[in-house]
């Protein structure tokens, strides 16, 4: 009896009887080799059982049928083919047969594209390359013990996943070194937003705006390579920053409110979750223990632990004070929790648990509003919900350990997520800091790789104000200059539009003086004022920056913003994409010349005033152009004949003999932007009333905004008060075009 370690139970002896054929071979000797190498029937190291192949050369009969091919065995690692193995009767030759080449064809087949394949007839085990004539290794089965090393450097799972990894590195690596910024194309919408798809962004702690964590990754992926370093310096929540990680990128996260800060570093910074888990249990113990809960006990808690006292600035806010904002055993609770945070030595610890503390607060307070369709548990503190300090009609003072027990929960979730990205290695490639967009200063000139932010848009929310309970609790500073910095309009500073626009300007002043050339920056821009899209479009072209096209997103799920406000709530977002170059477009059209300007700027207005305009209406209107702009001398000389001119740059309809502004394209002249906003919506509504429908508002908006570049924007204008000039509003918050007699525009 020849025995061994690995087969010390099996006589070899009885691979000479007839009896013993290829089906016992794979049960007795080979399915134990394989499950000692680590694969299974399932799971990601698989063993596909006789898996059927067509035959991808040989065909017979006269209708040419397939041929099938079944290999014994197929091995899949992580979804993806890596090896074959065919068995054998004892009495079959594995070395120099043609068995050798019917395994190998199902190693190149098509659908497997495998490099490794193999045989075994219970007496020998070889292993090939499709590369190599010979084989990789050739053994005796009953020795198999002294190959065992040489088998798991061949076959084993983790070598496949190696492989794997280092075909990927490589593909990334050539990838980068052929990566051309300037041959970036703008991004395609994602169609399906998943927004709560990950556990690092969707639970952690609730915010006023945060950006879709796969929108971001879609942008980075698109305008940057590995190593990139990537500014957001109206960062909020850290998205931006924290999926650059997640892509083996660098990034700056930069944002005025110490609130934000906070959570970005709380949820980045590195842990030993045995010690957090320690920690969290002791917390646990002294809170169950001495939590006050009766009035006298509550009342020793507000004496003897500290709790917020600060001024509520947000306008509109039920009380005055943060404390005023929980009930008293609310406010003795949360002391004594903070307390018990606070003693705790290890700072990184205190931060994770801090976030959990932070992120509860959202529910333990009076201005909880609960969902009436998801549960007591399921809603939101007013801030978020409603934009300002509303105390609740009917107060719901939830359990504060099982609140906080559960944030607990979902930041170690989170922070278990990141961690293969973002641990004690990388998170070097992290910096945050606390401040403005409007001084850069820590940022040296031609720094960054890409830029991708979501600034603030005039008096939509005003987030310092708005944080206030928040950075009361964690004990977080914000100064009158971090309030004078602000970028918003409105607020407890009552900041006018041209202030607001001012400090948004600096900002992109500052983003061009740090991004380097033929780089890229992604504004994100969510209202409905066209007023703020030129303050975006206009400063950054007079920077230098080349505005190369916008993209239109859906924000995925409708927010509870929208539900209660779908008429001012814009639902989706427009994302502005800017290159700086060194001799930009906008830069370049300056030197056309003054006359061509004036041309198309006189050509659109008469398009634009009467819905179209044919050759003798456009003709006449330069000669009275030109007469009073004394260029009618120069306009004879080098424009006789505008034909040229006015197809290459408007559409014709042959029906009307008219010239209209071509589809999707922007005025190019400096027109009154009341004027433009007329126009395209009329056309706007005339293509779809041709295809029978009836836009939303938001589709509206969101389709009419990209063309609007370089108009003269009027105070207060919006493309609000126009639509309701122009149509009638329909049920679903859809618009119909009023009939012809009721329009007075054109």
């Amino acid at each position: 009896m020849i025995t061994n370690n690995f087969f010390q139970d099996f006589d070899f002896q009885i691979l000479n009887s007839n009896d013993f054929k290829e089906d016992a071979v794979r049960e007795e000797l080979i399915n134990p080799i394989l499950k000692k190498l680590g694969y299974k029937a399932y799971g990601k190291n698989r063993i596909i059982y006789s898996k059927t192949l067509s035959h991808p050369f040989v065909k017979i009969g006269s209708g040419k049928r397939k041929i099938n091919i079944i290999p014994d065995y197929l091995f899949s690692v992580n979804d993806k083919y890596t090896w074959v193995l065919d068995a054998k009767a004892p009495n079959e030759k594995i070395i120099n047969s043609d068995n050798v080449g019917q395994v190998y064809s199902y190693a190149i087949h098509p659908e497997v594209r495998a490099d490794i394949f193999a045989l075994c007839n219970g007496h020998e085990f070889v292993i090939y390359s499709k590369e190599e004539k010979e084989p990789l290794l050739f053994f005796q089965l009953n020795k198999i013990d002294k190959h065992w090393n040489e088998i798991q450097k061949l076959l084993s799972p983790d070598i496949f996943t190696e492989k794997q990894i280092k075909k990927k590195e490589k593909k990334e690596e050539k990838k980068n070194n052929n990566f051309n910024y300037l041959d970036c194309k703008l991004p395609k919408p994602i169609k399906k937003v998943r927004k709560q798809k990950a556990k690092r962004h969707y639970g952690v702690h609730g915010y006023f705006t945060r950006q879709s964590w796969d929108i971001l990754q879609h942008y980075i992926k698109n305008f940057t390579k590995k190593g990139d370093l990537i500014l957001d310096s109206f960062a909020g929540t850290g998205v931006t920053a924290i999926e650059a990680l997640m892509l083996e990128r660098k990034a700056i996260n930069i944002d005025l409110n110490p609130m934000v800060i906070f959570l970005t570093k709380a949820l980045t910074i590195p842990v030993d979750f045995e010690i957090l888990q320690k920690e969290f249990e002791k917390i646990k113990i002294a809170f169950e223990k001495d939590c006050p809960e009766t009035n006298e006990e509550i009342e020793i808690s507000l004496k003897k632990y500290p709790f917020p006292q600060k001024k509520i600035f947000s306008k509109g806010a039920d009380v005055e004070n943060v404390k005023d904002l929980f009930s008293k055993k609310q406010l003795g609770q949360l002391a004594f929790l903070k307390f018990l945070i606070f003693k705790i030595k290890n700072k990184n610890i205190r931060y994770v648990l801090f976030l959990a503390f932070s992120s509860m607060l959202t529910k333990i307070n009076l201005t909880y509003h609960s969902s009436k369709s998801r549960g007591i548990n399921a809603g939101s503190a007013a801030a978020f919900m409603y934009y300002r300090y509303r105390i609740a009609k009917k107060t719901i003072e939830l359990n504060v350990w099982y609140s906080f027990n559960g944030k607990y929960k979902k930041v170690v979730q989170a922070k278990k997520e990141i961690l293969p990205f973002i641990n004690k290695k990388t998170i070097k490639n992290l910096q945050i800091y606390k401040g403005s967009a409007t001084n850069l200063e820590k940022i040296k000139n031609e720094s960054i790789d890409y830029i991708y932010t979501d600034p603030p848009y005039g008096s939509k929310i005003h987030y310092l104000d708005l944080s206030v309970m928040w950075n009361a609790w964690l004990d977080l500073e914000v100064s009158e200059e971090d309030r004078n910095l602000e970028a918003i309009e409105g607020g407890s500073k009552n900041k006018s539009k041209d202030e607001y626009a001012e400090l948004l300007q600096i900002s992109i002043k500052e983003m061009y003086r740090v991004l380097k050339f033929n780089r890229w920056m992604s504004f994100v821009f969510a209202h409905k004022d066209p007023h703020y899209w030129h303050i975006i479009v206009d400063t950054a072209q007079k920077c230098g920056f080349e505005y190369i096209g916008v993209v239109k997103q859906s924000n995925g799920q409708t927010s509870f913003k929208k539900r209660q406000n779908p008429f001012s709530v814009l639902s989706g977002q427009l994302i502005i994409n800017f290159i700086k170059k060194e001799r930009p477009l906008s830069i370049n059209k300056i030197k056309l010349g003054e006359i061509y300007d004036l041309v198309i700027n006189t050509i659109e207005n008469i398009i634009a005033t009467n819905d179209g305009a044919t050759i003798e209406e456009i003709n006449d209107e330069l000669i009275i152009m030109g007469l009073e702009h004394g260029f009618l001398h120069i306009l004879s000389k080098e424009y006789k004949d505008l034909t040229p001119i006015l197809v290459s740059e408007f559409d014709h309809n042959q029906k009307t003999e008219k010239f209209y502004i071509r589809k999707n394209s922007k005025f190019k002249s400096k027109i009154p932007l009341d004027m433009r906003i007329k126009y395209f919506l009329f056309s706007y509504f005339k293509q779809k009333e041709r295809e029978d429908i009836y836009p939303t508002t938001d589709n509206i908006i969101l389709d009419i905004m990209p063309l609007l570049q370089n108009g003269i924007t009027p105070d207060d204008q919006t493309i609000l008060i126009i639509l309701r000039s122009l149509a009638n509003p329909m049920k679903d918050n859809k618009w119909k075009l009023k009939e012809k007699d009721q329009i007075k525009i054109f």
